[in-house]
């Protein structure tokens, strides 16, 4: 289902409600962050991957504020382009590994669950790579997204995550548990999610116990 031609046009999104900029904007930057750190990550979609987190970044709470902020509004309509461009030709991770299958089981928003697991997606990740593969080079892309997102060159691993969180819950992104999700679906999801395709593209592989924590912490 590729489309011989996409026309991106960011007027069409000018009277998009709040909820819906939130949850499709924060999927366009998933969508960037995942090829960025995937297993598949290459130089052209890591070229791509940065600027569009730069758009994103610059583009994606003024969006939200402001519907007919134009600049904002071509910001992420960039921002969306580069993120399908760069997952096209590289990978996704777990964000998407475990949106995927939910979204079916809980008939939520793709963008509100890809939004959901990011911050804490990044983290776990973090945590494992630094834990069991210090010298992997995931670590330092994790460092540049940090130093992008929050327009600092000395911003740390985490103040990336932190920075995430943050603008999900200022763009009022809901827990799992609004969609019905409770604690016994974990068995399913976790399973479902390590059969998933883009679950292959997270730069390190998590294991269930990890997927558990994300999930507990996602409702």
């Amino acid at each position: 289902m590729m489309p011989h031609i996409a026309l991106v046009d960011p007027e069409l999104t000018y009277n998009l409600p709040p909820a819906i900029t939130a949850s499709s904007g924060l999927d366009a930057l998933t969508q960037l962050i995942e090829p960025f750190v995937s297993a598949k990550a290459n130089p052209m979609t890591d070229t791509i991957c940065r600027e569009g987190i730069r758009h994103a970044a610059r583009s994606l709470r003024r969006a939200y504020e402001n519907g007919a902020d134009k600049e904002a509004r071509e910001g992420m309509a960039l921002a969306s382009l580069f993120g399908g461009l760069a997952l096209a030709n590289a990978a996704l991770g777990a964000v998407h590994g475990f949106a995927g299958p939910l979204g079916g089981m809980l008939h939520a928003p793709h963008g509100a669950l890809c939004a959901r697991f990011l911050p804490l997606v990044m983290e776990a990740n973090i945590k494992a790579l630094e834990t069991r593969q210090p010298e992997h080079p995931a670590i330092a892309r994790y460092i540049e997204i940090a130093q992008i997102l929050t327009d600092n060159k000395n911003a740390t691993l985490l103040e990336g995550v932190k920075w995430t969180r943050k603008l999900v819950n200022d763009l009022n992104i809901p827990a799992l548990s609004l969609y019905g999700m409770t604690e016994r679906d974990f068995p399913e999801a976790v399973e479902k999610t390590m059969k998933a395709n883009s679950f292959k593209g997270n730069p390190i592989a998590l294991g269930k116990e990890e997927l558990i924590r994300i999930l507990e912490k996602a409702i």
